[in-house]
């Protein structure tokens, strides 16, 4: 499969884990029965699908404030596959 070239993902309106979940699974394209979990992620960004070459989250800074651990706990997951498999790996930009 071919990467997508960019993917942004709007994180204004996400104020809980389970829609942070569903913004997720809907941009990268994860399939209907993603577990909406941190080990269901890092599954599905590592082995379901193809990440894109760049991400980019727009109103970072408000999610950051609204659901600090999730933010914190994707921040994690990103930096963890760009440490372990970094060919597969996008380029993310925090905005």
């Amino acid at each position: 499969m071919t990467r997508p070239p960019r993917v942004s993902i709007d994180l204004d309106a996400v104020t809980s884990a389970a829609e942070l979940h569903a913004a997720l699974r809907d941009a990268l394209g994860f399939p209907a029965w993603y577990g909406a979990n941190w080990d269901a992620f890092w599954d599905a960004i590592t082995g379901l699908v193809d990440m894109p070459e760049h991400l980019q989250f727009s109103g970072w800074a408000g999610l950051a404030t609204r659901l600090p651990g999730e933010a914190a706990l994707l921040r994690r997951c990103l930096a963890n596959m760009t440490s372990l498999y970094p060919q597969l790996a996008p380029q993310v930009a925090f905005d």
